[in-house]
């Protein structure tokens, strides 16, 4: 768990943006409007009661200017709780040992559902072999990583959620059933990317992105992708490593937008190569940041090695680069070999 005298991002009326107060607004008031529909006329519940006068407080610090700031040491509450739960009124600093201990409880169990949502660790199908890296940085991750079989091919998804904390594992979530559910209606690429990207704006806020990779592969090595945004992702062969760039901007930047597909070809042992920046935007203790450059560098140097040596020897030497430095960013490595 991240240390309680961590501050995250501030998120008071300073800094609130005009679409981030109006999506609040609506959501305090819907949250209002649905205790009254389950209270009824008269409210009797003294729960119910309780929430209602809650709501109705946060909706006063919202239109008079103090919301997301702590009562009592008028620092900002961190931003994506706030964003999970809008009622709160102390940042975690301030919060009391008992709600520390609940905090706890949520954050395991939260992970532990995080966990349960990973592929299989020992993946082959298709005549592709995957092996994967996934590590929090803290309890929970927003890095979001899938792989979904089909009847004659399979889809590979590896992303990052913009922010940290609890609100990016829950946007990861979200996204991961938003593509379980589209990869059942077999819908060429750029359509599933598309209907993928306008729930994804429609069912969040203003400023909540993801960069991500989606693919598809078959079992003679062909392969097509989209890139929202995301970082290169590396075709390792016999020749070399080939960096293939983004293809269009994020997921959740804007509801109507396309996203082009590429197409590359693998031969027997060729491998793609996916990550997110825990990877590339590491430093070491003179303050150099690892970078893309290394990153070609480090998986020319292992390309001829199986996809779980690919994978060990990587983070060996990441971890050598960055001894010393507390890691700040989630990290996911993926490799995928064609194996005939």
């Amino acid at each position: 768990m991240e240390s309680p005298g961590t501050k995250q991002q501030a998120f008071s009326m300073a800094n609130m943006d005009t679409t981030t107060h109006s999506y609040l607004h609506t959501e305090l008031e819907r949250r209002r409007a649905s205790l009254e529909a389950a209270a009824g006329p008269s409210v009797t519940d003294a729960s119910l009661r309780q929430l209602i006068s809650s709501v109705d407080e946060a909706l006063a610090r919202l239109n008079g200017g103090t919301f997301g700031i702590c009562e009592v040491c008028h620092d900002s509450i961190e931003a994506d709780r706030l964003l999970c739960n809008p009622l709160l009124r102390f940042c975690l600093d301030h919060l009391s040992s008992e709600e520390q201990r609940a905090l706890e409880r949520d954050l395991v169990l939260a992970a532990g559902i995080q966990r349960g949502l990973l592929p299989r660790t020992d993946w082959s199908v298709c005549n592709w072999q995957a092996r994967y890296h996934y590590e929090p940085a803290a309890m929970v991750s927003g890095d979001y990583f899938d792989l979904i079989e089909a009847d004659d091919s399979f889809l590979f998804l590896l992303g990052d959620v913009a922010g940290k904390g609890v609100a990016a594992s829950m946007l990861m979530s979200h996204l991961h059933a938003t593509f379980r559910t589209l990869a059942s209606q077999n819908l060429p690429l750029s359509q599933l990317v598309g209907h993928a990207n306008r729930l994804f704006c429609e069912s969040t806020t203003a400023g909540q992105y993801v960069t991500l990779v989606v693919g598809r592969a078959w079992p003679d090595g062909k392969v097509e992708y989209a890139s929202a945004g995301h970082l290169p992702l590396l075709h390792v062969s016999r020749t070399g490593v080939t960096s293939r760039q983004a293809t269009g901007v994020p997921l959740g930047m804007f509801c109507t937008t396309d996203f082009p597909v590429c197409q590359l070809r693998l031969d027997h042992g060729d491998s793609l190569f996916l990550y997110t920046d825990g990877l590339s935007e590491v430093f070491n203790t003179k303050g150099d940041e690892y970078g893309l450059c290394r990153v070609e560098q480090l998986i020319a140097r292992h390309a001829s090695k199986p996809p779980d040596q690919m994978l060990s020897a990587c983070l060996s030497e990441l971890r050598d680069f960055s001894a010393g430095v507390k890691r700040t960013d989630d990290l996911t490595l993926l490799v995928m070999q064609h194996s005939s």
